[in-house]
């Protein structure tokens, strides 16, 4: 069935999507009302491309089970490592090597931008949060937080280990060094928008001149946050590497996380309180995972650096898990590009990532789109500079999955 040429499904997560930006008090009721109005659409009409009915349903959720799974365990995981990062006392500590002026929110963001080649793009973002939470006195600018996730998504699009879109590109094939490349254009982007972003939030709300002298450094925890993302890290490379066949039939990164959790569980105690929170912001960013995965995006235009340009428009509202895959399965990318486009694209919206989400559950005045457009519009332009300067310094090149060009 469509409306207009477009197919009912579409319609309806637009209407979702809508609705999110209309109504970011109720995020929560809106993707699970859409999700249910999709999916009964696709049991009750449309079917699946895994069969038809409840049983193509199931069929997809069996598909599906392992990316949210995955996703579930490391927004709750990482909500408890934000808090230990937080009360190690570092963000109080961190002003006496920043600048006071707005350069020290400029390497902040240079820092997160950093830490997300290495670690999760999630993360980075709410270690990054953390810190600005203590370091411009809780009043942290809409425009810095859209630069904050800007930054943990950049960061993570050149590194096979730093988003699941360019883990994704690593399993199917593509050679780390073919992603790399992503980081010419994310590099850019992240001065184009990260000196206003710094100089707005200078003017909302400067750095904390002075830290608390006598305050110290609660190693305990720092060792409790290295744990989790070493094990995180750790397990990501090795069953990626040796068992790439079976990281889509088991959330390794997922469990790993939440066994560190538990085996610290006694050094010092998790914030568990946080968890009830941090679940509904979880359970809103799958039900739009969900949606996503259940669009009839049987074909996309053919590949060209014009067309990837345009998937970092569609990644802002679009899972790019499947805009991803359904890539990797046309084939005919330059894989850097495309992990730049649908790795960064998504910061333009604060639904777009992973990482927004996780940001907007500890700043819940991020979740307006309006705001987010209004505020943090040097994202949109940091994207489409650092986009045309990859295109220039590097150059468009089709690959071959495997690491031939």
């Amino acid at each position: 069935m469509t409306i207009i040429g477009i197919p009912l499904e579409f319609v309806l997560f637009a209407a979702t999507l809508l609705g999110v930006a209309l109504f970011h008090h109720h995020t929560l009721y809106v993707g699970l009302g859409g999700l249910a109005a999709v999916s009964l659409y696709k049991i009750l009409v449309a079917g699946f491309a895994t069969g038809v009915g409840f049983v193509g349903f199931a069929a997809h959720l069996d598909h599906e089970l392992v990316t949210l799974a995955n996703l579930l365990c490391l927004l709750l995981g990482f909500a408890l490592l934000s808090r230990h990062f937080e009360k190690s006392h570092i963000p109080v500590i961190l002003p006496r090597y920043l600048p006071d002026d707005w350069k020290g929110g400029f390497l902040l963001l240079v820092m997160v931008f950093i830490l997300s080649a290495f670690l999760d793009n999630i993360a980075a973002a709410l270690i990054g949060g953390a810190m600005a939470h203590q370091l411009f006195r809780a009043r942290v600018h809409i425009g810095y937080l859209a630069a904050l996730v800007a930054a943990s998504n950049g960061g993570g699009a050149g590194s096979v280990v730093g988003d699941t879109t360019t883990t994704m590109l690593w399993i199917a094939g593509a050679a780390p060094l073919q992603v790399m490349e992503a980081f010419v254009g994310s590099s850019v982007a992240l001065v184009v928008f990260g000196i206003p972003a710094a100089l707005a939030q200078h003017r909302y709300s400067p750095i904390l001149k002075h830290s608390h002298e006598h305050t110290h450094v609660d190693w305990v925890r720092v060792g409790i946050v290295a744990t989790i993302l070493v094990c995180a890290v750790a397990t990501n490379i090795f069953v990626n590497f040796h068992y790439p066949a079976e990281a889509g039939h088991f959330p390794f990164i997922g469990v790993a996380v939440w066994v560190a959790i538990l085996l610290t569980a006694n050094v010092r105690r998790h914030d568990w309180e946080v968890l009830p929170e941090s679940l509904k912001g979880s359970v809103f960013l799958l039900s739009l995972v969900l949606c996503a995965s259940m669009m009839p995006v049987e074909q996309l235009p053919v590949a060209s650096w014009a067309t990837t340009l345009g998937l970092g428009f569609v990644s802002a509202v679009f899972d790019n898990i499947p805009l991803t895959a359904l890539a990797i399965k046309q084939g005919g990318y330059d894989w850097g590009f495309l992990a730049y486009a649908v790795g960064f694209g998504g910061s333009m919206v604060w639904f777009g990532s992973s990482a927004g989400v996780a940001l907007s559950n500890m700043y819940p005045e991020a979740k307006s789109v309006g705001l987010w457009l209004r505020h943090g519009w040097f994202v949109a332009v940091g994207y489409v500079v650092g986009f045309m300067v990859l295109l220039a310094v590097v150059g468009w090149h089709p690959e071959v999955l495997g690491g031939g060009r």
